[in-house]
């Protein structure tokens, strides 16, 4: 199977092929060793950073923005929602606070303070 991407890593976006053989990436395309490295995980194991808003429950209409810590496999960002939607935090927030310890195994953090 062969898949044609652009790299993301730096400005220059590479253009990449990535061949899959037997589960083994091969990629082509790529100018430094971080492309190649993105081309494989993206076609063998694609995560992303989840960002989203949630609820601040003593505070009238008030959301928080979020992100995941690290990113999560891609097949599991709507189970991550789901979890996210059913939160409900206090303020104060501080950039950086945990809000969740486990969203599909990354730590849920608040992106902007609330006072």
């Amino acid at each position: 199977m062969k898949r044609n991407l652009t790299c993301i890593i730096c400005p220059r976006g590479c253009s990449l092929e990535v061949t899959i053989e037997n589960g083994s990436a091969t990629v082509t395309g790529n100018a430094c060793p971080k492309g190649a490295q993105y081309g494989a995980d993206e076609c063998t194991h694609p995560t992303r950073t989840v960002t989203s808003t949630v609820r601040v429950a003593n505070r009238t209409d008030v959301m928080v923005s979020v992100k995941t810590a690290t990113p999560i496999p891609k097949d599991k960002m709507a189970q991550a929602m789901r979890q996210i939607r059913a939160l409900r935090v206090d303020a104060p927030i501080a950039i950086g606070d945990v809000l969740a310890e486990d969203v599909c195994g990354a730590k849920l953090v608040a992106t902007c303070p609330i006072q």
